[in-house]
């Protein structure tokens, strides 16, 4: 073996390899550090966000895998090439029966559903005014869009006013979730409609935590009668309370010609896989004939809140604030080593700072089974931080 050769075996170091352990250990340090652990069979999932828990409903079930026998596993092509199917246009019929928009694009996630709507409308002459909560699939279509963008105080309407009165550009987007899901607040979405109205802008809404949630699973846009506004378009996610995956926009035909058209996340993506459009055509169908679903759910939210004695939100998910990442991580640890998944989430993917343990009771538990789960919650709680949560 040559000198050369020799030292290529040996050196396995690779030109990053410094920095990437450096981020590591400060990541380690903050109490930061993330690791991908499958979840443990029979383990109780108050993690998820199966909100309604439509992903093992029999009639979704039979639907994709009515589709997986029609289709195949793949959709094979981008819906430009040869990627469109019939499920999909099924699916967008239905996404518009369910929150009475006129039209719907189908993307392969919520993520790039946000990034495909404002990188397609966004340039240097679109100011898009984005709430300080709004989700990192948005902030990252803001940023990958090129145009000016301003951030607007959570939920406050006067400061978007003011933002949009401010404005040089031609046009203007304005950028919220629907139902947040940190606090689980509701955006003041009928004061923001009106005054995207008065001064020529579109209120873009993330209904992602909203659909099967709000308006009787509806979604709050149509609870609060704004569905079909020309001055309003939504965006949303299959993976959540439609129990399958993908996402999709909402909103005029125009818009959707236009997306077609210059949306990269849907121009080069290959087309949302026929099972998973299946799954959420049957989800959106049940959703819209079915508003109890949504009732069960606040119903056990709100028991959620009760018995952790944290503020009831109005959402699918309870939110339990923790004095450090490190009791965050500490809690949601010692729950799964009793057999009970929690959500940790920690900076930077809580827009207020404060590390919380996010809980879910979905729609299908039954209470008995949910309240033996939270006994566990509240006694990790005591061992952790004395029981005493944050006030945010």
């Amino acid at each position: 073996m040559t000198a050369a050769a020799s030292a290529r075996t040996v050196d396995t170091a690779g030109p990053l390899d410094d920095w990437l352990r450096e981020r590591r250990e400060q990541r380690e340090e903050a109490g930061l550090r993330r690791r991908l652990r499958p979840l443990p069979a029979g383990c109780v999932d108050l993690a998820s966000n199966d909100y309604l828990g439509l992903s093992r409903d029999p009639r979704v079930v039979a639907a994709a895998r009515a589709a997986l026998d029609e289709f195949g596993t793949g959709s094979r092509a981008s819906r430009l090439v040869t990627g469109t199917l019939g499920i999909h246009e099924g699916l967008e019929r239905e996404l518009c029966a369910l929150t009475g928009q006129p039209a719907a694009l189908a993307f392969s996630s919520g993520y790039a559903a946000n990034t495909g709507v404002l990188t397609a409308l966004g340039d240097a002459d679109t100011l898009i005014v984005s709430d300080a909560h709004a989700h990192a699939s948005l902030v990252d279509g803001a940023r990958l869009s090129r145009s000016p963008v301003r951030i607007a105080r959570h939920s406050d309407v006067a400061h978007v006013a003011q933002l949009l009165a401010e404005r040089s550009e031609t046009r203007a987007i304005v950028v919220v979730e629907s139902v947040y899901s940190v606090w689980g607040d509701h955006a003041p979405l009928r004061d923001l409609a009106e005054m995207c109205k008065r001064q020529n802008a579109l209120l873009l809404v993330d209904e992602a935590h909203g659909i099967g949630v709000a308006g009787g699973g509806r979604g709050l846009v149509h609870k609060l009668g704004l569905a079909g506004s020309p001055h309003v378009a939504l965006t949303l996610t299959l993976s959540k309370a439609l129990g399958a995956q993908g996402g999709a926009v909402l909103g005029s035909p125009a818009l959707r010609e236009h997306l077609v058209n210059t949306a990269r996340p849907f121009i080069f993506d290959t087309a949302l896989a026929p099972a998973s459009s299946a799954a959420a055509t049957e989800a959106a169908r049940i959703i819209g004939e079915a508003p109890e679903l949504a009732d069960r759910l606040h119903e056990r939210a709100r028991f959620v809140a009760t018995t952790l004695n944290v503020p009831h939100a109005r959402a699918a998910v309870q939110s339990v604030p923790m004095v450090t990442p490190e009791s965050a991580v500490r809690a949601a640890e010692q729950l799964r080593a009793r057999g009970i998944a929690v959500g940790c989430f920690r900076p930077p993917s809580v827009p207020d700072g404060i590390s919380r343990l996010r809980i879910t009771a979905p729609g299908n538990m039954e209470l008995q089974e949910l309240s033996g789960a939270l006994d566990h919650v509240r006694e990790v709680l005591a061992d952790v931080s004395g029981g005493d949560p944050v006030t945010p």
